[in-house]
This record gives structure tokens, sequence and C-alpha cells, in this order.
């Protein structure tokens, strides 16, 4: 049995800002289901301590790095067999809310400290040191908050192998020279083609140039990110470590995202039986104060930041809240986006329903009861919420871009008996507003309409054959490794 140390910054229920903490549960439980030995390493986050302590959990280890006092927490992800590691480190991660920011939305001033810690912790597992009496034959990092454990890794020759999943390019953790020397990191590593990024430390550098094997949640991805206009200044090493780089589209949790049993509905419907479908939707107007008309619903799950075209949605909403259609929008982010959306809901009560924050539960709601489901993305190195709309049978108006080029097919170019969705290319407003006014006159048309819906609902999203894909890469990789250690 391969054993997997599973690396990340957050993880559905404990901690969860994005598509990352969906993936970083769902994805080692299929593996587990798959007989791999996958455990996750988390930060030792105060609501994560608290449900283990609650669990019944027990410190496996104890140590001192630097300056600080370090426990390790084995239990179980809730829910599931899947085991956990909490690295407990009260002055680095005993903070409240967000994992990455403050109460003012600004990044924690240590973040570098803190998750240099955390890599130090992942690398001191992987090789034994930590005092467990288990140790991984592989690491899986994921984003830059682990990308400094390859690097603490490749000083060890017997080092179990590794792999580094891009989960979002934009975010990689770059910090300054002087945070480099306050580290204590080898001078060695200060150089462009090693930690080093126009002038700043970037720890997303360390797991793409000494990882074995790198990742992304998409094949089109895979592909954007070897470009100037999506690899954020990172394409050259990229493309210099093409060979190494694989695209893996992400799956969904088919437990936890099924109308046919969601708790968080009140009415439930399948692919068959699409009836409560409507009532759903009646529930969903009634919860946040809209009019019961029958559609067209509109919904938008997100962070309000510019990568998810924000600025293109508010632009549209007008025009089409003229046009009769009603708006759900759920999430949070920028004042400069929050502002508009709650002006717009404002000038139409009835009709536009804002929700800032995120809300777990309003989220399968608001997929279920919608007839459109919008993901404007300037780009996407996956996206989930596009899967989740197809399997609750709301149809997807997505940019072509990144995963969602991989899982939405528009009938323009397939066809209405083969589509699931609209896809628009252009990267401007009046191209997602075409996209979608193409959707609202197939939505006229109900037998097409149904079409779609039954197209997109027959499709497997589950992790069942992408485990398998990782669980391959894992074992080229480690056969890479032994041939390795034998020259």
């Amino acid at each position: 049995m391969i054993r997997v140390l599973f690396a990340t910054s957050e993880v559905y229920p404990l901690m969860k800002t994005g598509g990352l903490a969906d993936v970083s549960a769902s994805l080692p439980e299929a593996l587990c289901r798959l007989e791999y030995d996958v455990q996750i390493l988390l930060p030792g986050y105060p609501d994560a301590l608290r449900a283990a302590r609650k669990a019944g959990s027990r410190r496996k280890a104890r140590f001192q790095l630097g300056q600080y006092n370090v426990s390790l927490w084995q239990t179980r992800l809730p829910g599931t067999a899947v085991t956990l590691w909490l690295v407990d480190c009260p002055p680095l991660f005993d903070r409240p809310g967000n994992p990455y920011k403050n109460e003012e939305g600004k990044d924690w001033w240590d973040n570098a400290h803190r998750f240099e810690l955390f890599g130090k912790v992942g690398a001191m597992i992987a090789m034994g040191e930590a005092g467990l009496s288990w140790r991984p034959d592989l690491v899986h990092c994921n984003d830059w908050q682990t990308g400094l454990i390859p690097v603490f890794l490749e000083a060890y020759h017997d080092r179990p192998g590794t792999v580094f999943t891009i989960h979002n390019l934009a975010y990689q953790g770059l910090f300054s020279h002087e945070t480099f020397r306050a580290l204590a990191l080898p001078d060695s590593l200060w150089n462009l083609e090693q930690l080093e990024f126009y002038g700043q430390l970037s720890f997303i550098k360390g797991g793409l140039v000494f990882s074995d094997r790198i990742t992304t949640v998409s094949p089109t991805y895979a592909l954007e990110i070897q470009t100037p206009e999506f690899g954020n200044g990172l394409d050259g090493l990229l493309r210099h470590r093409q060979d190494a780089l694989t695209g893996i589209l992400n799956g969904i949790d088919n437990r936890v995202w099924n109308p046919e049993e969601d708790p968080e509905l009140s009415f439930h419907y399948g692919r068959n039986h699409l009836k409560n479908k409507a009532q759903c939707q009646a529930g969903l107007q009634q919860e946040l104060g809209l009019e019961v008309n029958g559609g067209p619903l509109l919904g938008f799950i997100g962070r309000l930041v510019e990568q998810k075209g924000v600025d293109w949605l508010v632009s549209v909403m007008p025009r089409l809240l003229e046009q009769g259609c009603q708006f759900v929008v759920l999430g949070s982010g920028e004042a400069s986006y929050e502002e508009p959306l709650k002006r717009l809901a404002r000038q139409w009560p009835g009709q536009m329903s804002l929700t800032l924050g995120y809300n777990e539960g309003l989220s399968h709601r608001i997929t279920a009861g919608c007839d459109l489901f919008l993901m404007p993305s300037r780009f996407e190195p996956c996206g989930l919420n596009q899967m989740y709309s197809l399997r609750y049978g709301t149809i997807p108006v997505v940019h072509g871009v990144g995963g969602l080029a991989d899982t939405v097919q528009d009938p323009q170019e397939v066809g209405i008996d083969k589509a699931t969705g609209f896809v628009f290319t252009g990267a401007n407003a009046d191209s997602l507003l075409a996209a979608v006014n193409r959707a609202l006159q197939v939505f006229e048309k109900r037998k097409q309409w149904r079409r779609l819906q039954d197209n997109g609902m027959a499709i497997d999203y589950s992790w069942k054959q992408r485990a398998r894909t990782y669980g391959d890469l894992y074992q080229r990789i480690l056969k890479e490794r032994d041939q390795q250690q034998l020259d």
C-alpha cells in the first residue's frame, strides 16, 4: 500500500476559503477507497483543533522548531476514515477567521513564517523525523503554502517522491528578500533558477522547481499557464518543466452534492424526476425575499474579485434585470465589487438578492434553485461550481477558459443533443451578455432546455476515475525515484 502525506492549508469542513478545501477533503478520501494510505497534514487552526479534541484526538508528538513549541495531533477528517494530522503551534495558527488574512482583509504579517514552519513539519514527517510511527512514500503538496516542503526534502537522497498541485497560479506566496533572510534559508536558494522571483522570495517556485511532478486541476489550465497571458511570470519555468506537468481535472464529492439526497434541500429531485426542482426555486425565492414568478433565476457564487469577472457581471445585470431576470449572488471580496452589487440589490428589491460572506447550505440551495449559473471568470484553473450546477440540472454559462472549457459544451459547438451549457470566448461583458441571452432563448424552448439538463446530469463528475489518475501518477513517481536511487 502506497503511503501519501497530503499537505494542504485548508480542508472542508474544518477550514474553507475556496475549492482547495473541497479537493483536499474529497481527493484523499477517494484515494483511500482505492486502498492508498493517504493522510492529511493541516495547520492547527482553532476550529480544527476544537473539533479534533471533541472527537477524542490524541497528541502524538511534541518538539521544538526554533523559538516555537509544536505538537502534532492525530484525528480523523470529520465524516470520513481519513487520518488527519494537525500542526499545533498557537503563536502562528491560533487565529480566528480567514487562514491567510486578518479582519481587515490584509495578509497576516508573518504568513511566510507560518507556512515555512508548516513546510518544515511536513518535511520532518516525510523523513521520519517527527517521532511518528508512520512515514510516507510520497508527499502531495498543494499551492504556495506547501511550496517549501519539496525544497526542504531536496537535501535528502532517500527522500520520498513529491508532487505539487497548482490550484491557482495567481497566488504565489511572494515575500521580500528581508523575509528570505529572516527565515534563514540557505543563500544558495536565492537565484533565478530556485526561489528568487523578480527580487522576491516565491514559495510556489519551491514546489515548481523541486517537485518530481507538477499537476494542475484541469488539462486546459496546464496548457494556459505555459503562456504569458496566464503564466503570472512563471510560464518560462513551466515550459521548461512541461514534461513533468500534467493537467488532471478535479472531481466532486457526489455524496455531498446530490440533489436526490442533499440535506440542505427541502425538496429532492433527480435526472428522471425533475419536478421538485421548481419547488427548490420557489423555496429559495421565498428565503431570499424574491418574487415567486417562475424564473428565469440566475445565480453566482464566488469570491467578489477581478479573477471571477464580477465587473462583467455587474455591467450586464441591469440589462438582464430590465428583461425580467432575477439574480441571486453569494460571496464576499473587494469593496469595489461589493458596493455596486449592494446598489443593485437596493434598486431591484424582489428581483435581486445579495448575500455577503459564505454560507454552505445556501450555496446548495442556490445551485438547486437557479435556472442558470454564471461563471464569467477571466481565468479558472478548474472550477467546481459549474460541475455542481450541472449535477443539479442548473445550466452553466461560463467563460471558455481552464476547467470551464473542459467541462461545459456549448450547443453552437456540439449541437443541442450533446450540449450541457453555454460558453463565451470573448473576454468582455458583451460576450457574457450574448451568451446569457442565447441561454434565455433556449430557456423558452422547454424540450431543448430539458435536453441540456439531462445531458449535464448524466455525466459522472465524481473523483473515482480522477483519483485513479492520481494513483497512476504516484506509482510512476515512485518508480522513477527508485531508479534514481539505484543510479
